[in-house]
């Protein structure tokens, strides 16, 4: 019994093992076949991705034929052959780049055999203002150390001056509270201040902020507790609010906003940054009511000077070709520029403008070395730094009694005498022993001789002999005649020594009678002429750029190419309009003819850069600086060929770009970041 239930067990087991085996191969066979139906369904992915891949460039070879159709339609051809599809090809060479869903794609390569350098067209003319609402024209000098205005309306004759006190031309400075917000006062007020024992701390002004717009180092460029920018809008704000009283007194039913035309006067050497904040402040100072708008013109204030001398010189009744000069000489710098006139209401600019910093002020520095030496350095510089106004009004004493009245001539001359105690009383508690003695004995007067005087003039005033020198000689056509405006040139010794060193080879110097309001008059010559003339004044100036210009474009990679720059086998690069140094005549413009990248593109995305790197390749160099960017629809997606040009027409740069194949133009005022 117990061997035949073995027996069975056995068996069972056998059976089971049995089983177990089928049971795997059932298995290894389910796992065979899921693995090959996966297979199969990728395979069935595979087939329905590559259906709609066709189905999607039979969709574009339909778009592309449409666009060939209307191509051939706009360019008057029936069919398309072979050639025709190659002669297409080589067009579509240059690419563009296109920009979509704000991701830039790729951007112009160039057609090198289309740059041109072309005189700029009527066409292209920037005059987006209705002229028939301008009723006056407002010419704002807005200088370093001192500022005006004037004002005339487009109908009348007569440019009106405002005036501080009988003087046509207030301080550039301001004064703030102690937290440096609010404007307590400005101009005059501001800076020259007479001693007061009552209050006896005197902050400092805030003043010379136009100087952090020159190109300067830094470390010449004054510090002071406020933004250089914040400081020139609250000065804009100021006399802007002066200009708005005038004009309202005068012209009650008026419109400022829609009735001016502002013309701001900005140094030849402004970059095209300074320009743009300049523009800036005047509109955060409320004189403008759109950042760009063409309500506000800006002009040189060499070439505004300019203007006003060529009005003069229809007095002399001087012929066409007539060639003058005109020295600016002015508080810190003195500049001079060669002009040509070239018909009754036109200049033309025959060299380039030179200058150096030999201006007035280097005059009153002297005089301050001069009062050091009597009171002592540290007595004159704490004067300066807690007790700046009295400083300031003991210079002012200075100019009014010594500077402007010295003629070079000893048998004329008074001597000048300073009673510190009236100027400056502050200075007597930081003067050693060693000088109170003997200012003590001279009841605290400084006594200034002829000897003193001509010395602080003369070292100055030969610089500005030396620069005119230079400027003639620079030149190789006869200069007929010599005007001298700016503050300086009211020195009847600078006029004197002038006349002496150059009558002989000059026919005629002249001296405006009121130096000191050319600028602002000959601004709004300059405005007036904006809006009755179809030319510009100015028809020629000579451009010598700071920045090499250019725009991103994109290449077919070539194995003479950084392989770390390839990119889907193109690359990206900087391809240059106008070199560093280059020079030009007002209205030209640098053009350049390009392609789109993609025969589909419905818009393209001019990029501008600048640099002041002669040779640059790239855009992302060292250097480099992205100035802005254009967007131009197409009219036939990617066969249009496109023209960028950039014209230098007046003190701002406009990108402009024309579709050659609808003629459509569109123009751009970029924002400068450099």
């Amino acid at each position: 019994m117990a061997a035949r239930i073995g027996i069975e067990n056995e068996s069972l087991k056998q059976q089971h093992k049995v089983i177990q085996e089928e049971n795997r191969e059932t298995l290894r066979i389910n796992a065979e076949l899921k693995e090959k139906l996966q297979e199969k369904d990728k395979q069935l992915e595979k087939l329905q991705q590559k259906v709609l891949n066709l189905e999607n460039q039979k969709k574009e070879f339909e778009i592309i034929s449409q666009t060939l159709e209307k191509s051939l339609e706009m360019f008057g051809l029936d069919d398309v052959n072979e050639n025709n599809n190659n002669i297409l090809e080589e067009k579509n060479k240059p690419f563009l780049g296109e920009e979509n869903n704000k991701e830039t794609i790729k951007f112009p390569l160039n057609n090198n055999d289309s740059i041109q350098l072309a005189k700029n067209t009527s066409e292209h003319s920037w005059s987006s203002y209705n002229i028939d609402n301008i009723r006056i024209v407002v010419g704002l000098d807005f200088g370093t150390t001192y500022s005006g205005f004037a004002y005339c309306h487009v109908k009348g004759s007569q440019i009106i001056c405002h005036e501080w006190d009988s003087h046509f031309k207030t301080c550039t400075a301001l004064k703030y509270d102690d937290e440096y917000n609010k404007v307590i006062s400005w101009g005059f007020p501001a800076k020259f201040r007479r001693p007061n024992r009552r209050n006896k701390n005197d902050n400092k002004p805030v003043e010379l902020f136009k100087l952090h717009l020159s190109d300067i180092p830094d470390e010449l460029k004054p510090k002071f507790p406020v933004g250089y920018e914040k400081a020139i809008t609250d000065y804009l704000r100021e006399i802007g609010q002066v200009i708005k009283d005038d004009i309202s007194r005068t012209w009650s039913s008026l419109n400022f906003y829609n009735d001016v035309l502002l013309v701001l006067t900005c140094p030849a050497e402004y970059s095209e940054n300074a320009r743009s904040i300049m523009r800036e402040c005047v509109y955060n100072a409320g004189l403008i009511v759109d950042k760009c708008s063409s309500k506000l013109q800006l002009v040189t204030e060499d070439e505004a000077a300019a203007i006003y001398c060529m009005n003069q010189l229809r007095e002399y009744e001087f012929e066409t070709g007539t060639n003058f000069m005109v020295v600016d000489c002015g508080g810190d710098t003195v500049d001079l520029t060669t002009r040509k006139l070239i018909n009754r209401n036109q200049l033309g600019e025959i060299t380039e403008r030179s200058g150096d910093f030999c201006g007035s002020n280097y005059i009153d520095r002297e005089f301050i070395m001069y009062l050091s030496r009597k009171v002592g350095y540290n007595a004159m510089e704490m004067l300066r730094k807690n007790h700046y106004g009295q400083m300031q009004y003991l210079i002012q004493g200075f100019i009014n009694q010594c500077k402007l009245p010295f003629t070079g001539e000893n048998k004329y001359f008074n001597t000048c005498e300073f009673d510190l105690e009236e100027f400056a009383p502050e200075i007597k508690q930081y003067i050693t022993d060693e000088n109170r003695k003997h200012l003590e004995e001279e009841e605290w007067m400084i006594e200034v001789y002829f000897n003193d005087i001509k010395s602080m003039f003369d070292p100055v005033v030969k610089n500005v002999l030396q620069l005119i020198h230079a400027q003639l000689n620079s030149s190789p056509e006869t200069c007929s005649a010599m005007f001298l405006v700016g503050g300086f040139s009211e020195s009847k010794y600078l006029q004197k020594r002038i006349k002496q060193e150059f009558q002989h080879r000059v026919r005629i110097i002249l001296f405006p009678s009121i130096p000191t309001i050319v600028i602002e008059h000959g601004a709004v010559i300059y405005g007036l002429s904006s809006i009755n003339s179809d030319s510009d004044v100015i028809a020629s100036r000579i451009i010598k750029f700071k920045y090499t210009y250019g725009v991103k474009v994109s290449e077919c990679w070539t194995k003479d190419d950084p392989i770390q720059r390839k990119v889907n086998g193109r690359i990206d690069k900087f391809d240059c309009l106008v070199k560093r140094g280059t020079p030009i005549n007002v209205n030209q413009e640098i053009t350049c003819s390009y392609l789109p990248v993609y025969p589909t593109q419905t818009k393209v995305v001019f990029y501008l850069y600048c640099t002041k790197e002669y040779g640059a390749k790239y855009c992302d160099e060292p250097g480099m600086n992205l100035l802005g960017k254009h967007t131009m629809d197409l009219s036939v997606s990617g066969l249009d060929k496109l023209s960028f040009g950039l014209t230098f027409g007046q003190i701002e740069v406009i990108a402009i770009v024309k579709n050659e194949n609808n003629k459509k133009i569109s123009k751009t005022k970029f924002e400068f970041y450099v």
